[in-house]
């Protein structure tokens, strides 16, 4: 008891006075006080620290009973808790706040969020699912969905992170211990999503190291072992595909992990993808913001550089048609809904976790509602800027296809009239050759009735519009279609050296944020890794690089497209589903609104104000 008495006796109790009655029998009138806040932290029992200790008065502690009216009519607002949550925090608190790194600028951290978001989903799928499913109703109703899912999702990302300086597991175990899985949900497919998404940098490098080749390996189908024939399966298709499914996957044609061996030339591009990110990532913020400036700002320039270049190539025109033509009846399909959501989910990529964690290194003041606007809208100018440069590129594809078609009937048809199988007067004139896409029909149309029959009975079918929806999809179809693109440039290998470098930068700018959310949440669980960053950074990436040696087998592809495809939108839906659980019901709307807007004048002020 002496004890308590010693610790009592330094205490200082601010009381307020009670007023007095200023004439005899006069009642006194009490007043409400608002009881002041101390600074200090509380005390706490060194063998129960979560319990904080009772004070006792110097009366209380001899026995005596102490009468006091413990309650206050004064109505406590959401202000106060947040002043109580101040004064009641530990030192270690703010000693490990303060000692957290920070991005060198605003412009780095703007860029890695960024760059993370511009993935090479971005490249290729936005195309796809644009020209599958309503051209550009499908971009319109993407734009609506950002605005009123995607960006709030990323402001409700960013505003965690940067509020409570933590990653992805440290911010929902701090909300709620109830929601701390949801770290560890995000945790998991960063690490799941990282350890595939390295082969598909893989790939990148690997063509981008075969652009050093003259001529291109994927420009003309290869012979035979030792004979002069060429490759009947590469004739079947096109140099460009044989080389992607034969030369580059050894695709096998079943999902079996017991046919063949890793593939070497894959397990040295992944091994080289390993070491660029390891390099990038082990000083930290500082090399990592850095790098940041090459690998986002450049595919930009190069998006630009490829879409001037396409839309002066001839059938760009036709391409762009069938990309602006607004079909309607798209919007009323839920399928088209679904590959929106599952776009949002793939493209600004929210429910990772690296929002968050990059997001934890900025100053707790920054305006996170204006960065989820810059970044959602420059994602999505990349997103449209790509998608003109690939319908572009096909409506050109498709205009040689079908012209060298037109050619190729028509020397049929002459070699027919030459054997006499048909009659003279079907002889095609001389200037189909010359202008084949406007003289082949008239030369159809003006055949005899007869004569047309028996002709058209020896054709191929040539239709520009059916031939544009001979498109394939999954992460090859980026491969495929650029380097059909590159085959058809002059100059084409200074092209393809500039477009596999916007694709392996692309992709490691990505790749670089699934690691910051993978080594901010382990940091932030173990704080003593802090102290052993480059250790930790080396052991994180070999782990990954031996993880994803299987996708390094003939048959691996086939499993990534599966994951990608299907595995990790299911797993985002559940994540953001509960992120927003946790936030509206457990941290609170008003909370998160204020955390929102923390710089602005009030809640009114801010962009995407709650409603009352």
């Amino acid at each position: 008891m002496s004890a308590q008495n010693d610790s009592s006796s330094s205490l200082t109790y601010n009381l307020e006075p009670v007023p007095e009655a200023e004439l005899p029998g006069e009642m006194i009138e009490f007043q409400d006080v608002k009881p002041k806040i101390q600074s200090e932290p509380l005390l706490v029992d060194p063998e129960n620290p979560q319990t904080p200790l009772h004070l006792m008065t110097p009366r209380e502690s001899q026995g005596e009973e102490y009468l006091t009216d413990t309650l206050s009519s004064y109505t406590w607002g959401e202000d106060d808790y947040e002043n109580i949550l101040k004064a009641t925090s530990s030192t270690k608190l703010q000693k490990e706040v303060t000692e957290r790194p920070s991005w060198a600028n605003k412009t780095e951290y703007l860029l890695a969020q960024l760059g993370f978001s511009v993935g090479l989903c971005t490249i290729w799928r936005f195309p796809y699912l644009c020209f599958h499913n309503g051209g550009g109703v499908f971009i319109l109703a993407y734009a609506t969905m950002m605005l009123f899912v995607g960006i709030p999702l990323l402001i409700l990302e960013m505003a965690a992170g940067q509020r409570l300086r933590r990653g992805s597991i440290g911010v929902w175990k701090a909300i709620s211990a109830w929601f701390g899985g949801v770290g560890y949900a995000s945790f998991i497919v960063c690490i799941i999503v990282a350890t595939y998404y390295s082969m598909i940098l893989a790939w990148s490098l690997f063509y981008f190291v075969q652009s050093f080749q003259d001529p291109l390996p994927w420009t003309q189908c290869p012979f035979l072992n030792n004979s002069s024939v060429l490759d009947p399966e590469c004739e079947r298709t096109s140099p460009t595909i044989y080389f992607w499914y034969r030369k580059l996957l050894k695709a096998t044609d079943q999902i079996d992990f017991n046919n063949g061996r890793p593939i070497l030339h894959l397990c040295g591009c992944l091994f080289f993808t390993w070491l660029l990110i390891c390099v990038s990532m082990i000083k930290g913020l500082r090399s990592t913001g850095k790098m940041l400036y090459i690998s986002v700002l450049f595919p930009y320039l190069i998006l630009f550089c490829l879409l001037v270049r396409t839309l002066l190539l001839e059938g760009a025109f036709f391409g762009l048609q069938n990309l602006l033509a607004f079909k309607v009846e798209y919007l009323h399909s839920m399928d088209t809904w679904r590959w929106i959501g599952n776009q949002i989910l793939f493209s600004l990529s929210p429910g990772f976790g690296s929002f968050t964690a990059i997001s934890s290194y900025i100053p707790r003041s920054n305006d996170c509602v204006s960065d989820a606007f810059i970044v959602a809208f420059l994602n999505l100018a990349a997103s449209v800027m790509d998608t003109l440069v690939i319908f572009s590129m096909m409506g050109y594809m498709v205009t040689v296809k079908t012209r060298n078609c037109y050619t190729s009937n028509a020397n049929k048809v002459m070699s027919m009239v030459g054997n006499g199988l048909l009659p003279a007067e079907a002889n095609p004139p001389d200037s189909l050759y010359h202008n084949p896409s406007i003289i082949y029909s008239k030369w159809i149309d003006g055949l005899p009735r007869q004569v047309k029959y028996k002709v058209m009975q020896h054709l191929f079918i040539c239709n520009r519009t059916e031939e544009l929806q001979e498109v394939m999809g999954g992460p090859g179809v980026a491969f495929v279609t650029f380097t059909d693109l590159i085959s058809v440039f002059t100059g084409s290998n200074f092209w393809a050296i500039i477009v596999f470098l916007l694709l392996s930068t692309v992709g490691l700018s990505t790749i670089l944020g699934l690691m910051q959310g993978i080594i901010t949440s382990l940091q932030d669980t173990l704080p003593s890794l802090r102290k052993h960053t480059n250790l930790l950074t080396v052991g994180v990436c070999v782990s990954m690089f031996l993880s994803s040696l299987l996708f390094t087998w003939p048959s691996s592809s086939y499993y990534l497209n599966l994951l990608d495809d299907y595995w990790i939108a299911l797993a985002l839906f559940c994540i953001v589903i509960l992120e927003n659980m946790a936030t509206a019901w457990i941290y609170g709307a008003r909370s998160q609104e204020r955390s929102c807007c923390p710089t602005l004048r009030g809640p009114t002020s801010c962009s995407w104000s709650l409603s009352r």
